[in-house]
């Protein structure tokens, strides 16, 4: 549900996706069209999406080789002089907590890349970019070296047994497994402990929402997204009840941020196999069953990416080398699977705020040809209508690229013409 913020405090590599009967969904990154540097449309609330984890989510993606190879693998993240392209509808917001305290700002700006290092969240940006004329806000919230068996182990987990062990349930200790510290740490950490920050720094970025989306008075959560599993590999007692935290992770998540529709994507390791046995075994099987599962709370509304395929430079724990496809296309991989969860659960559209337009449809498609397009500034251009939705639409231009414009940056002439045809 929107929530609205008082002014004193506004500040191509295959995917095997698992979403519902765990369809084979390809990632199909080239089709992806450079973004437009159009702002969203504000009068509808900020689509905010929360990315967690620990050091996968966090990112070591090295970009210095990133501008070499973009033109011909990540098309949309330059524009014709090879310059990085920039979403004005999009924000890229990341807070990293140590503990239960309130992180500290890592990143405050529109999609783009000036960082020297990434996680997923770019491929994910520009998915959702693309699939919503809403603004949209990616909210990272995580840190290295964190389990969901004891750092994010979710409230409402109980303590529980393990080979003849009590194990400590959310905001017990090991050696009072039972008990509730409150959030206490004066006495060291607890189970929960990072649940805890991760979630009071998302929340602290969304109470002042108007320093990280500048202009917003409103949002509503819409998803989150899930990438961890290392530091579980060392504690059966863990990764043998991932399937369970994982579902309390869940409930946990949208009672925390209000958000009791708000959809969930995960991925895998990247060095674990489908086949896999032990700890990758465990976490991957949990992963795959939440996305396939008939509980009518996460029916429908989880997905699953199988990260192996599109990883190189090494496994999860040694970050994956440093090498920065494995961030790009495992981005791609769970932004694609975000969009598809959103067209399910919202009739066909991923955007946000509005009734769709349905009439004057084409019953059949339709070969569009070659026409000339004229912006609000008044230049001209040639392209080929490709698709419309929601106020966006996508054109081919003469070279072949795909691009995405907003509707309003076009002549009212061409509007008229999207109107006809968007859907």
């Amino acid at each position: 549900m929107p929530h609205f913020i008082p002014r004193q405090l506004s500040a191509s590599i295959f995917v095997l996706l698992f979403v519902l009967l765990a369809q084979p969904v390809a990632a199909d990154a080239d089709a992806m069209p450079d973004p437009d540097g159009q702002p969203a449309d504000m009068s509808k609330p900020v689509q905010v999406y929360i990315l967690m984890g620990q050091s996968n989510m966090v990112g070591s993606g090295n970009t210095a080789p990133l501008q070499g190879m973009a033109a011909e693998k990540y098309p949309y993240l330059v524009d014709d002089s090879g310059a990085w392209t920039v979403r004005k509808d999009v924000r890229n917001v990341f807070i990293m907590a140590s503990g239960n305290k309130i992180g500290d700002i890592k990143q405050n700006n529109w999609m783009t890349i000036e960082q020297k290092k990434i996680g997923p969240e770019i491929g994910i940006g520009h998915h959702l970019g693309n699939a919503t004329d809403a603004p949209v806000m990616i909210l990272k919230s995580c840190i290295g070296n964190r389990s969901l068996g004891w750092d994010l182990l979710p409230p409402g987990t109980e303590a529980y047994e393990y080979d003849g062990k009590l194990h400590p349930g959310y905001r017990g200790t090991p050696d009072n497994p039972r008990g509730d510290t409150g959030g206490d740490m004066s006495k060291g950490w607890y189970a929960g402990c990072q649940y805890d920050g991760d979630v009071a720094s998302a929340k602290h970025v969304l109470e002042n929402l108007d320093k990280f989306y500048p202009g917003a008075t409103k949002y509503e959560v819409k998803g989150f997204f899930w990438w961890q599993g290392c530091k579980e590999k060392g504690n059966p007692a863990h990764y043998n009840r991932y399937g369970q935290n994982l579902v309390q992770l869940i409930r946990s998540l949208r009672k925390d941020f209000d958000a009791p529709d708000a959809l969930f994507v995960a991925a895998s390791l990247g060095e674990t196999k489908l086949d896999a046995k032990g700890a990758d075994g465990a976490m991957i099987n949990a992963l795959i069953a939440l996305s396939k599962s008939d509980n009518e709370e996460l029916k429908g509304k989880v997905g699953f990416v199988y990260a192996n395929p599109l990883s190189m430079g090494g496994g999860s724990c040694g970050h994956y080398g440093n090498n920065v496809q494995t961030y790009m296309n495992v981005g791609e991989g769970l932004g694609k699977a975000m969009v598809q969860l959103l067209e399910k659960n919202q009739g066909g559209s991923a955007s946000s705020g509005g009734d769709s337009n349905s009439e004057n449809k084409p019953a059949e498609p339709i070969d569009h040809q070659m026409r000339d397009w004229t912006g609000t500034n008044g230049k001209s251009f040639k392209a080929r209508f490709i698709e419309a939705s929601r106020g966006r639409v996508i054109l081919e231009l003469e070279d072949g690229k795909k691009r995405g414009y907003s509707k309003r940056a076009f002549s009212d002439e061409d509007v008229a013409y999207i109107d006809q045809y968007e859907g």
